[in-house]
């Protein structure tokens, strides 16, 4: 597929009914992003406590801007805003996304510290370095460009900044990339990242390591316990069931990848030279 039809076939997933019911349904409502399990196995709560431990790695925010890229449903934004007093612009492709995203930010009384960009993170409409943080989560590995993402990055971070992100990838020197080959399928592309790749491209572009988390195991957790869900709550769920097949069958791919050590997840925190 080509870069555009790729955007637009994200696009047009996180915009259908279908999509918009499981993630608010099942995810939670406010995240949409691979949570810490460690001590929980609530999907809300887990995925709170990776927000908490992001967060934790860049505090305090007081007084910063921050970009947040395929932001979602805003819930680390409002936390970001209503609980650590940064101004946050969120930028999403996904417009039923962010008119969710803007009935929650509203109701949580943050209309003026946080603010909804219908757009794409590989062209950010916004100044150049303009932002002390950027922050992402589970949302890179959907670009059709990651180095067209990570340049975008590296031009709206002032000298100085700090990007934190997750993202599922694919194991360093993975030696059978052909095994997630049904993963590629269902996210319309022809590989994922890795440390490596984003190590390398970020090294390249001005930045530093500060910590790198390597959790890959809560990847295969994470997808466990929403597959679990769906299939306990499927028969309540307003959705099709050729959609919670599919759903159930691309989960159990990443449950397994993880398993069989082919993909990896967890928490980068670089920063930018000064």
């Amino acid at each position: 597929m080509s870069e555009s039809q790729t955007e637009n076939a994200a696009k047009t997933y996180y915009d259908s009914p279908d999509a918009d019911a499981f993630y608010s349904a099942v995810w939670g409502g406010e995240d949409i992003h691979v949570g810490l399990y460690d001590d929980v196995r609530d999907i809300r709560t887990a995925s709170r406590q990776t927000v908490d431990r992001m967060l934790g790695k860049i505090l305090p925010v007081a007084g910063k801007k921050v970009v947040d890229l395929g932001s979602g449903y805003g819930g680390a934004a409002r936390v970001l805003a209503g609980e650590h007093d940064a101004d946050v612009t969120c930028i999403n492709i996904a417009e039923v996304e962010n008119r969710r995203n803007r009935e929650l930010t509203a109701k949580a009384g943050l209309d003026d510290r946080v603010r909804i960009i219908d757009g794409s993170f590989d062209d950010i409409p916004c100044d150049t370095a303009s932002f002390d943080v950027a922050w992402s989560q589970d949302a890179i590995l959907h670009a059709p460009d990651r180095d067209a993402v990570l340049d975008e990055v590296a031009r709206v971070l002032k000298p100085g900044g700090e990007f934190i992100f997750t993202d599922p990838m694919q194991a360093d020197r993975l030696e059978d990339a052909a095994a997630l080959q049904p993963i590629y399928d269902r996210i319309h592309l022809p590989d994922l990242a890795s440390f490596a790749f984003y190590d390398e491209a970020l090294t390249a572009r001005g930045f530093e390591p500060v910590e790198v988390e390597k959790m890959p195991a809560q990847l295969g957790r994470h997808y466990g316990r929403v597959r679990e869900e769906l299939e306990a709550r499927r028969d309540e769920l307003p959705l099709d069931p050729e959609f919670v097949d599919r759903m159930l069958s691309g989960l159990k791919l990443w449950v397994d990848g993880a398993a069989d050590g082919k993909l990896a997840w967890g928490i980068m925190h670089y920063r930018k030279a000064a």
